[in-house]
């Protein structure tokens, strides 16, 4: 961890719980000043953990609600910090009048994330738990639950942990040398070094591929379904989609703008896109609806290229195909094999996926969410992948790029402890060990208010 430093004294209050009405609403404060407004809103002397039946006043004394209080002395608290909880009736206004209480009473309104954030600061928590905090309440799937609550537990964090005191090690052995060079030679093991380097590399590695699932988990992948006019797109989308989301007919042009609907396969979100077809066209509203259609393709993860089943393929198809940018991932869906008594059919590699199905009967539908599966990188794993993040993806890979450079170094050992250093300090600022202001209000920023 980062070591103590504790956040500026100043006491701070929000609602904890969602907008709207329920059975119970939660007010939070956290700060110095928590157990002398716990006493001023209850008019009692809160015993520590204890739910405590309380009445909540105004400053006039009359009662807002009742309700229960909870405080936690510093540091066993969720903050590190003293910490009241008042759960009372989830009226939004009842609410509000109880939070306008607390800051009348000296609290300041908390700014997104500032809980988490001070549990940061204060040591409860590194920051890739943090951040998990805001990936369990943004989950939209159990699988994106179970990642979360990985990471939220420290298990991601020890792993990279254990990987950051590895290079550590290293670097004391080959800076000792570096201290000493004149018993370099007679000290230091490049075979081990290079084992030990290697070993490293392997665990990172593992990591890797452990995040980049959690991370997908946690962002999903946007795929794009296109092609010519009718050949059953908005068909297939309702059938993904397992309802009624997208209106079909047999008028060409019926699809004008893109429907986009959040489909989970598997555990993993996928943000689907249903767009217009795609043909020439001199009516003004129909066209705009084809430049948006080619908007969405250039920004997918996966396209799915629709086409009819028949014996040769359409002129119009492969015009399209060509037109399509190189980077997306493409699957190229064969529709309507129920018309030619078909079969569903998988062919090619992960990269030149060919999937033939029906839209209306829904043969072959299971393949396809297979192949768009394996097209996004999805691997079942045996355990719960960690939620990771674009930056945590980011820090390791940097890791791996240093890591990969010390093994061509080992007959330079200033060069070789400088790749270590790189490799130590990448993995540090996934856990806050090196971490900036800027850095801090980024991400804390994106939090709810309230936690």
């Amino acid at each position: 961890m980062q070591g103590p430093q504790m956040f500026p004294a100043d006491t701070v209050a929000a609602i904890a719980t969602a907008a709207g009405r329920a059975g119970i609403g939660v007010v939070r404060v956290s700060g110095s000043k928590a157990a002398q407004i716990a006493r001023a809103i209850t008019g009692k002397n809160l015993s520590p953990r204890l739910a405590t039946f309380s009445r909540f006043s105004d400053s006039a004394g009359r009662t807002l609600d009742e309700g229960i209080a909870l405080f936690f002395p510093a540091p066993h608290s969720y903050t590190g910090e003293d910490v009241l909880e008042l759960q009372a009736h989830g009226g939004s206004v009842v609410l509000r009048l109880i939070l306008q209480r607390c800051i009348e009473l000296g609290a300041r309104a908390a700014e997104p994330g500032e809980f988490t954030k001070r549990a940061f600061l204060n040591d409860k928590i590194d920051l890739a738990q943090a951040q998990a905090v805001a990936d369990l309440i943004e989950a939209s799937s159990a699988a994106a639950v179970r990642g979360a609550a990985q990471s939220l537990t420290g298990e991601f964090s020890r792993r990279v942990r254990a990987l950051h005191d590895c290079l550590v090690d290293l670097r004391v052995l080959i800076e000792a040398t570096l201290d000493f060079p004149d018993e370099g030679p007679a000290i230091l093991d490049l075979e081990n070094i290079a084992h030990r380097i290697a070993e490293t590399r392997e665990c990172l590695l593992d990591l890797v591929q452990n995040a980049k699932q959690g991370n997908l988990l946690r962002e999903g992948a946007q795929v794009v379904l296109l092609g010519r006019p009718n050949v059953g797109k908005s068909s297939l989308m309702n059938r993904l989609a397992e309802e009624e989301v997208a209106i079909v007919t047999d008028i060409p042009g019926t699809t004008r703008d893109a429907l986009k609907r959040e489909i989970v396969i598997e555990g993993v979100p996928f943000h689907f896109v249903d767009t217009a077809g795609l043909r020439e066209s001199d009516e003004p509203i129909e066209q705009i609806g084809i430049n948006r259609s080619w908007a969405e393709i250039r920004s997918a993860d996966i396209l799915l290229h629709v086409v009819e089943a028949a014996q040769t393929i359409h002129l119009a198809d492969e015009r399209i195909h060509e037109s399509l940018p190189n980077a997306p991932k493409k699957i190229l869906v064969v529709n309507k094999i129920d018309i030619f008594d078909g079969e569903s059919e998988v062919h090619g590699s992960t990269e030149t996926l060919r999937v033939s199905v029906s839209a209306k009967t829904g043969i072959g539908i299971c393949e396809l969410k297979k192949a768009i599966l394996a097209t996004a990188g999805w691997q079942a794993f045996n355990e719960s992948p960690f939620i990771a993040r674009e930056r945590h993806l980011a820090a390791l890979a940097s890791a791996m790029d240093a890591l990969d450079n010390a093994a061509e170094q080992l007959s330079h050992p200033e060069l070789l402890a400088e790749e270590l250093k790189i490799a130590q300090q990448a993995l540090a600022t996934i856990t806050g060990e090196v971490s900036s202001d800027a850095l801090l209000g980024e991400i804390f920023s994106r939090f709810c208010i309230g936690k």
